[in-house]
């Protein structure tokens, strides 16, 4: 296979994902419905291919645009709860892509109606709550005119309602959460007044199932983020769950060396000058840069791995290409293996450390990877 291989891609574990989405569907109570996200290109891994071997698994995939709901109706036909804000003009589209909406302003709950009264079907919604989280939401003192309206709307069938998390993961004090838990069950308990019965109720995302829901089934549904990928939400969280739970990280980055050189002592390397050799200096060229998805912020930072070795990264990283010193590795050659997310030997470079290094968190480290780069399931 290796003679096939393009010289840089995302290689996906689909052993890792199968294990951890089990880990998380033993940790919650049985019947508790599992939605994964996908959104973001599944955090960078790729959205269509973690849906092909998540699709046997899961309940629903979670996404945040028409454009994502497009791309997935291509390959799957799982039900979807798509939580982000669809404009007017592409209402009648995703409707007939077939989805659950989140809804958040009454505004916006008419245009629904209207698009879906224009098709002649009833569209299914969940309403958002801004439970002291200060984004997207309907505020609980606003409830009970949202309510009333969703009672006037004929082409709308509500079946669910949730809230998020703001500071979960990374704190030991959940006075914050106590406070969120308490306003969404007001909501609660204002939809069921209002005849709303049977709802789908959710509010955990993957710090959430840790720390909140677990096997008590609080709610019945959970939506699963950053855990499925084999990445913790946050340090705190992998240490308190070290000796319980298993994660394993799904995607590794990879290519090749394009060229290897010696550089005399105090040569500069790479724009902006921002790193001179002290002595002659073995380099090798890798052919990945920031419009890959690799920070810049990594320039005269960060490490690579070749030869199971660690080798850092000097001077800045350009667009297509960066830098590394190879000065200990007497062997390398020209297309040999370069792990830039991974393991190779007994070396790992996890983006947990690539996310310190810069100042920034998992999530993102994943998220920007280029969506050009292929996508290999192993």
């Amino acid at each position: 296979m290796k003679n096939f291989l393009p010289l840089s891609y995302i290689e996906l574990s689909s052993k890792n994902l199968i294990h951890n989405i089990k880990q998380f569907r033993n940790l919650v109570k049985r019947g508790t419905r599992i939605s994964v996200a996908i959104k973001g290109n599944a955090y960078g891994h790729g959205q269509n291919e973690i849906a092909k071997i998540l699709e046997p698994y899961v309940d629903y995939f979670q996404i945040n645009s028409k454009e994502e709901l497009e791309l997935l109706r291509k390959s799957s036909k799982k039900a979807v709860l798509l939580f982000g804000y669809v404009q007017k003009k592409d209402l009648a589209q995703v409707i007939k892509l077939g989805c659950i909406l989140a809804v958040f302003s009454i505004k916006h709950l008419k245009e629904i109606d209207k698009a879906a009264q224009r098709l002649n079907v009833k569209q299914t919604i969940h309403i958002s709550v801004d439970a002291y989280l200060g984004r997207e939401g309907v505020l609980v003192d606003e409830l009970p005119k949202f309510l009333k309206e969703i009672k006037k709307c004929k082409f709308i069938k509500m079946t669910g309602i949730y809230a998020h998390f703001a500071n979960i993961e990374d704190t030991s004090d959940f006075s914050h959460a106590q406070k969120q838990i308490r306003e969404y069950q007001e909501a609660l308990k204002l939809t069921d007044a209002f005849g709303f019965k049977n709802l789908q109720t959710h509010i955990s995302a993957t710090s959430g199932i840790l720390i909140y829901e677990k096997e008590t089934g609080k709610n019945s549904l959970v939506r699963l983020g950053i855990g499925v990928y084999g990445l913790w939400p946050s340090e705190r969280l992998g240490l308190l769950y070290r000796n319980k739970m298993e994660l394993k990280p799904v995607l590794s980055w990879k290519t090749k060396v394009a060229q290897i050189k010696v550089l005399p002592k105090g040569r500069t390397i790479g724009y902006g000058l921002t790193y001179k050799t002290r002595k002659k200096t073995k380099i090798a060229i890798i052919p990945v840069g920031y419009a890959d998805g690799l920070d810049r912020g990594l320039s005269n930072k960060g490490e690579v791995l070749i030869s199971g070795a660690r080798c850092k990264i000097i001077g800045r990283i350009s667009m297509n290409m960066f830098t590394v010193d190879v000065s200990n590795l007497p062997k390398v050659e020209i297309e040999d293996e370069v792990i830039i997310l991974g393991s190779q030997g007994k070396e790992q470079i996890t983006a947990e450390k690539m996310a310190k290094q810069i100042d920034t968190i998992n999530y993102e480290i994943t998220a920007r990877i280029s969506p050009i780069l292929p996508r290999i399931i192993v």
